[in-house]
């Protein structure tokens, strides 16, 4: 089951390449409804302790029967978070979190870091975020995206086009053992440090583009790169 989850940054953008269909669900957490109805998004549930959801906008998603989960404003987890709990223990298998960006730095940071989440190594899940997609790579999960086969560990498999932008970030410590094909700045077998920027701003050469961690945390962002 593939669930959206739209996260209530104020300066959040519509997803290129990523709409639900029939068969997804809709979570907005908070400030999320204001943009999922912006974006003509059926909501098909409505989370959080609801302190930034305009009075108007609530009452309106209400009146129109979306059901809501109201949690109090003193609270461990942020509403994001909240959501993306509440999609796993409801059977979600792919995650596609949204408006996730921008807005205060302490949010974002931790928004990203719920990509890191352990309960979320069997799932697909990615940050979308107008031309940006953001993922996790585990250097012990195994082949995500298109099946392939690789002596060098997990393998992400990114489908985009030549001249967009792919940046590699090293999470909890060292990457070791990464290897690309299809970018301009191949990597082989090669360790990217902890809190070091050599991974950052890559470019596709190819219209797809391959990823492979043999161990630890490496944070993919990828940017499409639009002309004209």
């Amino acid at each position: 089951m593939r669930v959206f989850i739209v996260a209530g940054s104020p300066i959040a953008q519509q997803p290129c390449g990523y709409a639900p269909g029939p068969a997804d669900r809709v979570i907005a957490a908070d400030f999320g409804a204001h943009h999922a109805q912006a974006w003509s998004w059926p909501i098909d549930l409505l989370i959080g302790d609801l302190d930034s959801l305009p009075a108007a906008e609530l009452q309106a998603a209400r009146a129109a029967g979306v059901p809501t989960i109201t949690a109090p404003a003193a609270k461990d987890e942020t509403d994001l978070e909240l959501a993306v709990i509440h999609a796993l223990g409801d059977g979600a298998t792919e995650l596609v979190i949204c408006g996730a960006l921008g807005g205060r730095t302490d949010h974002m940071l931790a928004n990203l870091l719920l990509l890191a989440r352990r309960e979320l190594i069997a799932v697909e899940a990615v940050i979308a975020d107008g031309a940006q997609t953001l993922r996790v790579l585990r250097g012990d999960a195994g082949t995500l995206g298109v099946p392939t086969q690789h002596a060098e560990g997990a393998c992400l498999v990114l489908a985009g086009a030549p001249g967009d932008l792919l940046t590699l970030l090293p999470l909890a410590g060292d990457a070791e053992g990464v290897s690309t094909a299809g970018l301009r700045y191949p990597l082989a077998g090669e360790t990217l440090f902890f809190a070091h920027a050599r991974g950052v701003s890559n470019v596709f050469d190819a219209a797809t583009a391959c990823v492979w961690l043999r161990r630890g945390l490496l944070l993919v962002i990828h940017t499409r790169i639009q002309e004209g």
